[in-house]
């Protein structure tokens, strides 16, 4: 079983790989193709995704049963104790160093932005 699920990748994309999987929702396309079909599915999925996000998920004989793959993803693999998690990024951490008098927390009205970083 193998299963891709593409998000703001563009249509053609998507028209390619109903030629091997069946698209059961919007951007999910599950199948059960040879591992070779499915390392040149992903291969193209990886070239034409353009900025768009794409995880392929497929069965193998391992202690999870499965392994996965990213492109351009936020949420990374990472190997803990031989089990492969995604670990999602912290977005209080992310969102708080990146904040600027041009870069304000979303909300902020006009006057709460002055008192908090000065001017006009």
């Amino acid at each position: 079983m193998t299963v891709i699920i593409l998000a703001n990748c563009p249509s053609g994309l998507r028209g390619f790989l109903t030629r091997w999987l069946l698209e059961i929702s919007a951007g999910v396309f599950v199948g059960a193709p040879s591992a070779r079909v499915r390392d040149a599915l992903w291969a193209e999925v990886r070239q034409y995704a353009d900025q768009g996000r794409a995880l392929l998920v497929h069965q193998t004989n391992n202690e999870q049963g499965f392994t996965f793959y990213t492109h351009d993803h936020a949420w990374r693999p990472i190997d803990h104790e031989g089990l492969t998690l995604l670990r999602r990024p912290n977005p209080a951490t992310s969102q708080e160093e990146t904040r600027t008098p041009q870069n304000p927390r979303p909300g902020w009205s006009n006057a709460a932005k002055r008192r908090r970083f000065g001017g006009r």
